[in-house]
């Protein structure tokens, strides 16, 4: 209102609603600060909307980083089946127990007396018997055996699975690294074995023919078996996974996408794929095998099945009980060869190219390609082999 007057119709038409014309379209017009307004609450709106995650994204998320625990429960239950029957690793077992022997003597040893001797255990050479006059007992020696548990296998794979889990490393250095890390393992697994002497010498000297000099001996294998191991292995692929640009090149496969491999049933099969599976259901049959129809298994399961019907406790029975063990950890082992080498078989890993496309849909256009140009080349459209010109001179 102006001077008590209503202002004219066009002036509250031009305040209230300023329209223009735009391109056919009627559209209102806004102001300076009313446009910058609307742009930066656009703006938040989108970027928080990009920000957040799908669900999807983050289950695809939460499988990249809980595939490692998951590997490693894998190799620990095919790990478990593997070493169900005793001595399943006995060749290594055996040049454990032969280097661990010779290393004792050659440090340990002197003109008195020779610090351990080699013998036979369950009929493999892997039992230590070390000698000092003041160990405990009658004859002074203390028995010791190297079993699959103790022959370091257990942690060669376990860090060779966090080493093949890991994102973004070329395969040719986890493949070196795999093998340097192992080779690592084997040594330091010799040298904590060398170490049972010198701390039974050390404490059977302090308290000389007592059982209790024994336990410092024990505290330190089971400290190394339970935790001491676990913690080397861990700085062992965290200073790798530095070494290599772990943090790098593990952000720069994150970013990537998720599609970097997958799974898939084999479609081309070659003669060694077979004989493979072949392999894998010959280690089924002799599983099978060992626990039903081998005669040694089924001596030790009758005499097991009279022990337990007569209630009977004796050597044995305890060495029945023990080959019937045997027979099913053989089995269990057998079986789960079987089953690995039958899965690696048959399934196989696919990674796509350069352009991203997977290798079944690169085939799959190829045949396309390939038809197509079948197709359009028709026959009269083909090029005629020979000469015309020789052809039409024989004519002449």
């Amino acid at each position: 209102m102006v001077n008590g007057t209503h202002p004219p119709f066009q002036v509250l038409r031009r305040r209230i609603l300023p329209f223009r014309q735009y391109q056919g379209h009627i559209k209102p017009q806004v102001d300076e600060d009313e446009r910058v307004g609307i742009c930066m609450t656009k703006n938040v709106k989108s970027s928080s909307s990009k920000d957040d995650l799908a669900w999807s994204e983050v289950g695809q998320l939460g499988l990249r980083y809980a595939r490692i625990p998951l590997a490693l429960l894998l190799v620990e239950a095919f790990y478990w089946f593997l070493t169900q029957p005793s001595d399943t690793l006995a060749p290594l077992q055996v040049t454990e127990a032969w280097l661990w022997n010779e290393i004792t003597n050659f440090l340990y040893s002197d003109g008195e007396y020779v610090a351990s001797t080699l013998s036979t255990h369950n009929g493999w050479q892997t039992r230590i018997d070390f000698y000092h006059p003041k160990f405990p007992g009658n004859f002074d020696t203390v028995g010791l055996y190297v079993s699959d548990e103790c022959a370091g296998v257990h942690e060669m794979i376990f860090l060779s699975t966090l080493i093949a889990m890991t994102e973004g490393v070329p395969q040719k250095v986890k493949v070196k690294s795999i093998l340097v890390m192992c080779s690592i393992i084997y040594v330091l697994n010799i040298m904590r074995l060398v170490m049972f002497y010198p701390i039974a010498r050390n404490d059977c000297i302090a308290n000389p023919n007592q059982a209790e000099c024994l336990s410092g001996m024990w505290d330190w294998h089971t400290s190394v078996y339970e935790w001491g191991f676990l913690l080397v292995l861990v700085t062992m692929w965290v200073v790798w996974f530095w070494r290599v640009g772990g943090p790098a090149r593990t952000l720069d496969a994150s970013s990537a996408g998720p599609d970097k491999w997958r799974i898939q049933v084999r479609t081309t099969w070659e003669q060694k794929h077979i004989l493979l599976i072949i392999g894998a259901i010959v280690l089924m049959i002799f599983a099978l095998q060992n626990v039903t129809s081998n005669e040694e298994a089924m001596a030790a399961k009758e005499t097991l099945d009279y022990c337990y019907f007569s209630e009977l406790v004796s050597s044995e029975c305890g060495q029945a009980q023990n080959r019937w063990d045997d027979a099913i950890g053989y089995a269990w082992s057998l079986s789960a060869l079987g089953i690995v080498v039958l899965g690696a078989t048959s399934m196989v890993i696919q990674r796509p190219d350069e352009d991203g496309n997977w290798p079944t849909k690169a085939i799959k256009n190829a045949s396309q390609d390939l038809d197509s140009k079948t197709a359009t080349t028709s026959r009269h459209k083909q090029k005629k082999s020979g000469s015309w010109k020789k052809k039409s001179h024989e004519e002449e």
